[in-house]
């Protein structure tokens, strides 16, 4: 929630980065909005991002860590296939709400854990690359109903706290990201290796299932 903070006519600036290696990930935004004109106490910011079908969100991990207040969130659809993979997946559109930066007055941030998706395999690249455009800024002002003349409707049906308590008129804020796109980079098989993948696969599970018969046959007592 904003306290003291001055949110008028000039720009927010937003920055994303990929925290951890590999297919999960947290994606870290961090807004600052610009400082002057009319009082924004009593307001709450949030980050509004369309994640590509190359990336996900796990619902069932965001449930748990809102259970402990670490992370709030709205995903558009709820509902996510989390085994499906990137080319029978569809956009994701999530609403993160950002709390405010101790080290600075008109600062906040949020993390978010995302999770990349398998992609088909390529023809050379080992690697698949996810674009992340650049999130876009809200601002709700539900306690005190401020007039923001600097500040565009936007049409988000979703609560200002986070909580399932109504929908509530929410502004999006002119803002400059330090980044146009993020690149995530996830990696890939390659299709030439497709026929000895299938073939150490298929060794592997004869060998497992010949390992796992014998152990009944030596141990297991039948009728």
């Amino acid at each position: 929630v904003l306290s003291g903070v001055q949110a008028a006519c000039q720009e927010a600036t937003v920055t994303q980065e990929l925290l951890k290696e590999g297919f999960h990930r947290d994606l870290l935004v961090k807004v600052e909005l610009g400082v002057g004109g009319e009082d924004g106490g009593g307001c709450t910011v949030a980050a509004r991002t369309r994640l590509p079908p190359g990336i996900y969100v796990d619902p069932y991990e965001l449930a748990s860590l809102q259970q402990h207040n670490l992370t709030k969130a709205v995903l558009i659809p709820d509902v996510i296939d989390v085994e499906a993979p990137e080319y029978l997946a569809t956009d994701l559109l999530v609403l993160l709400y950002m709390e405010p930066d101790p080290r600075c007055s008109h600062c906040f941030r949020a993390a978010l854990p995302v999770h990349g998706r398998y992609h088909r395999p390529a023809e050379e690249s080992e690697e698949a690359l996810v674009v992340l455009k650049s999130p876009e800024v809200l601002v709700c002002c539900c306690d005190n109903h401020r007039s923001a003349e600097c500040w565009k409707p936007a049409e988000v049906e979703a609560p200002c706290s986070g909580k399932k308590d109504g929908s509530c008129q929410w502004y999006s804020v002119t803002h400059k990201p330090t980044h146009e796109e993020l690149i995530l980079k996830v990696p890939v098989g390659l299709r030439q290796h497709s026929s000895l993948v299938c073939v150490v696969t298929l060794l592997a599970t004869l060998l497992c299932s010949s390992l796992i018969l014998a152990a009944v046959l030596n141990n297991g007592h039948f009728s």
